[in-house]
C-alpha cells in the first residue's frame, strides 16, 4: 500500500515537459485563445467491472488538474465523469454467421443495475476526490449521453460526411461500427458487418440489421426517439467532442491515459475530416501509465494472459482491484491525491509512465 514518504522521483526530461515549467501550462494556450468562461474536465471509464489503479489514478489527476486550472486561471471548472455502460458485458459467436453478437451493460443490468454499479465503484470514489479537492462533478452514463438530442444531432450530422470519415473510424476494413441493438433483446453484432444505411433524409437514419435471434430489423435514427445508438470507442469519441466544440463558453479537456494517445491519432483526423476549425479541436491530457515489467499497462487481461499478478514484479491485488485497498475510501483518496501532486509537480514526472514496482515504492 502507500506509505506516506517523499518520492525521490528521477524522470528522463522529453519534448512535452522540456517546453513546460508547470503540468498546467499545457491548457494555457487554449485558454488565452478560447477566452472560455469555464474549464470542464472529461473522464471516461468503462465500467465493467471493479476499477484499477490506473483508471483511479486518471480521475484522480482530473480533480487535480481541476483545482490547479481554477488557481492558476481564475476559471470556474468541473469534472464530468462519463460511466460508458456500453462496455460487453457479455460477447458470444453466432454459429449460422461465424459474427460476434455482444450485449452492453445497460441491456444486461438495466438502467438500476448501472446505477447500482456505478454506486458501488464510483460515487464514494468521486464524492471523496470532490470534497477532498472542492472540485464540483458531474456524472453521466453514456446511455444518457446518447439519448441527448445534441449528441444524436451530432451523429447525423457525421453521416453525411460518412466516406471520408469511415476510413479514420475503421481503418483495417472502412467498415464502421456502429451498433443498434435488437429492440427485442438488446444483442448486436459487435463489429456491425450487417448493419446497413438505407436512407438519410432530413429528419433522421434509417438502419437495417440482423438479430441472432430475430433475424432482420428496421431501427429509424432520429434527435429525438428512444432507439439506442451504441457507437464503437472511436466514433463514440468524436461525435462527443464535436458536440462540445459546440459549447463556446466551456473549455472541454479530455483526460485520458497514455495507453489513448495513439488512438487520438485517428480521433483527431476524423474530427479534421468533419471540418472542426483547428482552434476548436479538443484539449487532451494524457496521464501517466502504470506498466507491468514488460511495458504493457497494467490490466487485467494482460494479467490473466501472464498467469496472474505474481508474474508482475512489484504488484500488489488491490493495484487490479482497487476496492481492495487496505483502508477506507477517504484514506486511499488522501493517499492518492498525494501521488498525484508529486507527478503534477514536475511536466517530467507527469508525462512519463511508471510500472507497478516503482509506483508502489516511489510513493
Amino acid at each position: 500500500m502507500f506509505e506516506p514518504t517523499t518520492p525521490t522521483l528521477n524522470s528522463p526530461n522529453s519534448v512535452l515537459a522540456n517546453a513546460l515549467l508547470s503540468t498546467v501550462d499545457m491548457l494555457r494556450p487554449r485558454v488565452r485563445e478560447a477566452r472560455p468562461e469555464r474549464i470542464e474536465f472529461v473522464v471516461g471509464t468503462q465500467i465493467n467491472g471493479v476499477p484499477h489503479l490506473g483508471t483511479n489514478l486518471v480521475q484522480s489527476a482530473a480533480f487535480l488538474l481541476a483545482q490547479e486550472a481554477r488557481n492558476v486561471f481564475r476559471l470556474e471548472t468541473a469534472v464530468r465523469f462519463s460511466a460508458l455502460d456500453n462496455a460487453p458485458y457479455e460477447i458470444v459467436l453466432d454459429p449460422t454467421s461465424g459474427h460476434d453478437y455482444q450485449q452492453t451493460y445497460f441491456h444486461a443490468l438495466g438502467r438500476l443495475g448501472v446505477e447500482k454499479l456505478v454506486g458501488r465503484y464510483y460515487r464514494p470514489f468521486f464524492d471523496s476526490l470532490s470534497s477532498a479537492t472542492d472540485v464540483e462533478y458531474v456524472a453521466e452514463t453514456y446511455t444518457e449521453q446518447q439519448a441527448g438530442p445534441a449528441f444524436r444531432a451530432e451523429f447525423l450530422r457525421t453521416l453525411e460526411a460518412e466516406e471520408d470519415l469511415r476510413w479514420w473510424l475503421s481503418p483495417s476494413t472502412g467498415v464502421v461500427h456502429t451498433r443498434i441493438p435488437c429492440p427485442m433483446c438488446g444483442w448486436a453484432e459487435k463489429r456491425a458487418e450487417r448493419t446497413r444505411l438505407v436512407r438519410l433524409d432530413g429528419e433522421g437514419a434509417l438502419y437495417t440489421a440482423v438479430c441472432q435471434n430475430h433475424g432482420a430489423y428496421d431501427t429509424y435514427i432520429d434527435p429525438t426517439d428512444a432507439a439506442y445508438l451504441d457507437l464503437a470507442t472511436l466514433y463514440r469519441n468524436v461525435v462527443k467532442e464535436r458536440a462540445f466544440t459546440r459549447d463556446t463558453t466551456t473549455l472541454h479537456v479530455m483526460l485520458k491515459g497514455g495507453d489513448w494517445a495513439g488512438g487520438c491519432q485517428l480521433v483527431d483526423g476524423a474530427l479534421e475530416a468533419l471540418g472542426t476549425p483547428g482552434r476548436r479541436m479538443p484539449v487532451r491530457v494524457f496521464t501517466p501509465q502504470v506498466l507491468s515489467d514488460t511495458g504493457g499497462k497494467l490490466s487485467k487481461s494482460l494479467i490473466r494472459a501472464a498467469g496472474g499478478l505474481a508474474s508482475v514484479s512489484g504488484g500488489e491485488p488491490w493495484m487490479l482491484s482497487t476496492t481492495g485497498w487496505p483502508g477506507t475510501t477517504d484514506q486511499f483518496v488522501d493517499a492518492l491525491l498525494w501521488l498525484v501532486r508529486h507527478l503534477l509537480a514536475d511536466p517530467k514526472h507527469f508525462f512519463r509512465s511508471f510500472t507497478a514496482q516503482e509506483s508502489r515504492h516511489k510513493s
